[in-house]
């Protein structure tokens, strides 16, 4: 009788193959701070004094004499400076000659290239904005004591904690200080996680049954009092190759409320931009380039698939901005 193994011949299946590319959603590099189109890499731009601009000034005017006036100052120091961030794979006629259906090694490799810059994108944006000493404002989650602006208690302890209460506080602070209320939260997967459970918010999630990511999202939004809530949902392997992989979420125990100009323009603050070198050549709506070249020393009809982006993101009113940390 013919054994088991002779009977099937196993063979690369053509429908499926498997591999770790990351939902773009989950990305939200590009989705927090206006994305600001500039056509040099480096160049400065003008900050008006915020205690200028909200100054009581006008005075009652008795006839035939002047108006009360003064004059504003506008600081012309800031910059941007717009880095290149580059990856590339290499492909030639063996890899395409000798690779089993489904396997596209051209595709492959652009998808692969891509994911790496959405990778790179992703680690910049959380290292330019969710940490420490970036905004006018840190605040801790404790477990117990004061909660006076500097700290407020841990989002788990679902018996005492408010966080709808906490963020409105927050709000509170930056409005007064700069006239603007902030309308974006952004929060890290495990702190949404936790908040999903807090009795406050689960209270709301029931009545919509089985809700989808962006209705909860919404119920979040509508419980915060904000118009945007952004979740980083995103992994990376801080693990070199060869390594054990070393695997976790980008973003931690982090929460940033801020004010995010929807309608970016002159005279507009916003808590952060994110310039992108569009002018250079080819580059898109992130200063962003795939572009292939033949690679012939290499043999084989080599060719290169090389992305580049090119941005720099910013913070631009650091008073238009509270982080929290270690909020669970």
């Amino acid at each position: 009788m013919p054994t088991r193994n002779q009977v099937h011949v196993d063979q690369m299946l053509t429908n499926i193959s498997v591999a770790y590319m990351q939902d773009a959603a989950g990305f939200i590099a590009d989705k927090v701070f206006p994305i600001i189109p500039v056509q040099r890499q480096s160049d400065r731009y003008f900050v008006y004094n915020k205690g200028d601009m909200l100054r009581d000034e006008a005075q009652e005017r008795a006839p035939k004499t002047e108006s009360a006036g003064s004059d504003y100052n506008v600081d012309n120091t800031p910059t941007y400076f717009c880095r290149q961030y580059a990856f590339h794979s290499d492909v030639d006629d063996v890899d395409r000659t000798n690779s089993n259906n489904p396997l596209q090694p051209d595709q492959d490799a652009t998808e692969y290239v891509s994911q790496k810059l959405m990778l790179k994108k992703e680690n910049v944006f959380v290292n330019s904005f969710l940490k420490i000493g970036v905004w006018e404002h840190d605040v801790e989650g404790v477990e117990s004591g004061s909660t006076n602006g500097k700290s407020i208690l841990k989002w788990s302890d679902y018996s005492a904690s408010t966080p709808s209460n906490d963020v409105q506080n927050l709000a509170q602070i930056i409005k007064g200080s700069t006239g603007y209320r902030p309308n974006t939260l952004v929060l890290s997967s495990d702190v949404r996680a936790v908040l999903l459970n807090h009795p406050d918010i689960k209270d709301r999630v029931k009545y919509v049954g089985r809700a989808m990511p962006g209705q909860v999202n919404s119920i979040l939004s509508e419980y915060f009092d904000v118009a945007n809530v952004v979740v980083a949902d995103s992994v990376v392997n801080k693990a070199g190759q060869g390594a054990e992989d070393d695997i976790d979420f980008i973003a931690k125990n982090s929460v940033l409320l801020c004010y995010s100009e929807p309608n970016p323009g002159l005279r507009k603050p916003s808590a952060g931009y994110i310039f992108a070198w569009t002018g250079l050549l080819g580059a898109g709506a992130f200063g962003n380039t795939i572009t292939r070249f033949p690679m012939e020393w290499l043999g084989n009809n080599c060719e290169r698939i090389e992305g580049t982006m090119a941005f720099d993101m910013k913070v631009v009113c650091k008073d238009l901005g509270v982080y929290c940390h270690d909020v669970i």
